[in-house]
């Protein structure tokens, strides 16, 4: 690690390219919804891609503690998202976050890096009663990814502590656009078994971390007086003009909302490299991990902890993976209102 554990960036854009990132999401006009989509995998067949996440919040209730039928907490936390760049602009406009050097300064203070290669820009948005359930972020390893391999089970990888040779520094920038009730970003500086942080978002601020370690959520947007919709993939969240959203099936209209209902967010990611030497390593692909190799060093490292059953199928392996190495913080019922400075 580097010089910080996380940086506040306050603000984040002058005023009018602030403004400009709410033009830009109404411009972009269509928000799909994230969803939890079972994986096509004979590792954990069945199981979704963030099962690690999904397993906590069902445990728990989610930030709100509720006690809900499974749809309806699932709905919660299927919340709505696209992207804006990867590794170039994908829309007209986001340059300035991009490429924004407060994010990239932070970056190479947070690893000690001295390069440093922005790579994604994706926007999310929470409808009210909405929430992000506690998780870490996936991580990157060299020759491992989640576009080959189970997003849980790269999570472990980084929880274990067993390939840290092998991962990729990623930073993560969160900015907040708007003036959303409720919401808050909670997050786990000092680790999972540390006290929680509650930082209130506001309108044009930021924080830069490693959200690949660090546990963080998001508290649930304000409810109003109509419960939330029936949430579930394939509804789409539409710029509808002059200042209002709203929630569709197909043609019909379920819910409408106004800015103020909404918590809209855009996240910045990029690489982070000691030097030139390491940024080569990892393009070359000269040291890269296969899934074999992973499962071998997880199956050594659960036989010494006497986890290993050498007669268990993919699916019962990928549960205790995930058992065993990935550790949430416990149940929060309330959080103090903490700012970190």
């Amino acid at each position: 690690m580097g010089e910080i554990q996380f940086q506040l960036i306050d603000p984040l854009l002058p005023d009018a390219q602030a403004e400009e990132m709410l033009k830009l999401c109404e411009r972009y006009g269509s928000y799909g919804m994230y969803g939890e989509e079972s994986i096509e995998d004979d590792m954990g067949e069945g199981l979704t891609q963030r099962h690690d996440a999904v397993l906590n919040f069902l445990k728990t209730g989610g930030r709100g503690g509720r006690n809900e039928p499974l749809a309806r907490l699932a709905a919660r936390t299927n919340y709505f998202r696209e992207e804006y760049a990867y590794a170039e602009p994908l829309v007209k406009g986001i340059e300035p976050v991009l490429g924004h050097p407060g994010f990239i300064e932070a970056s190479k203070k947070l690893y000690g890096c001295s390069i440093v290669e922005p790579s994604i820009v994706y926007a999310n948005i929470l409808v009210p009663g909405q929430e992000l359930t506690l998780h870490t972020d996936v991580p990157e390893f060299r020759g491992i990814n989640r576009k080959s391999d189970p997003q849980w089970l790269i999570v472990a990888m980084h929880h274990s502590g067993l390939f840290d040779k092998w991962r990729m520094r990623i930073a993560t920038g969160v900015s907040w656009f708007g003036h959303p009730r409720g919401g808050g970003f909670v997050f786990y500086p000092d680790g999972p078994y540390g006290p929680p942080v509650e930082h209130s978002v506001r309108h044009n601020t930021a924080i830069l971390l490693d959200t690949d370690s660090v546990f963080h959520g998001v508290n649930p947007v304000l409810e109003r007086d109509e419960p939330m919709p029936d949430l579930r993939p394939g509804m789409r969240l539409r710029f509808a003009g002059d200042g209002r959203w709203q929630l569709q099936d197909g043609d019909g209209v379920l819910a409408r909302y106004s800015w103020d209902d909404l918590r809209f967010s855009i996240s910045w990611k990029a690489y982070c490299y000691q030097d030139e030497a390491e940024q080569q390593t990892v393009k070359s692909h000269t040291d890269d991990l296969t899934r074999q190799k992973v499962l071998g060093v997880l199956s050594q490292d659960l036989e010494k902890r006497g986890r290993f059953d050498p007669e268990a199928n993919e699916t019962a392996l990928a549960l205790t993976i995930i058992e065993e190495y990935i550790h949430f913080p416990p149940p929060a019922p309330s959080l103090a209102n903490q700012q970190p400075s």
